[in-house]
């Protein structure tokens, strides 16, 4: 078993690598400090986004990020809100990027 970093510090460090390449961002919800699980919504600022979440590449059992929900904004906010009634210890993190910009994919 691997050692996991604990949630909040994770956030922390995320928030400022948006901040350093000039990509706002906002804890919407705080979860769980040492093992909340994270979702992360991606505003585009045109009306649209996604939402991500951890989950695990079957294939080779890494775990990604991947889209839970996209499409219109509103639409994508119901979704997280829906998230949120199933697991309170949820954080959700608002990127709001034109350029489609989120890091998740970026090591580091």
């Amino acid at each position: 078993m691997s050692a996991r970093l604990a949630t909040g510090i994770w956030v922390a460090a995320y928030l400022r690598r948006l901040q350093i390449e000039g990509i706002a961002a906002y804890v919407i919800a705080r979860g769980d400090g040492t093992a909340g699980a994270v979702l992360v919504k991606l505003a585009l600022m045109d009306g649209t986004a996604r939402a991500f979440m951890r989950g695990f590449d079957l294939a080779t059992g890494a775990r990604v990020w991947q889209v839970l929900v996209e499409g219109p904004e509103a639409d994508v906010d119901a979704a997280i809100a829906r998230q949120r009634g199933f697991d309170p210890d949820l954080w959700v993190i608002e990127v709001e990027d034109p350029r489609g910009r989120d890091l998740l994919a970026e090591i580091g």
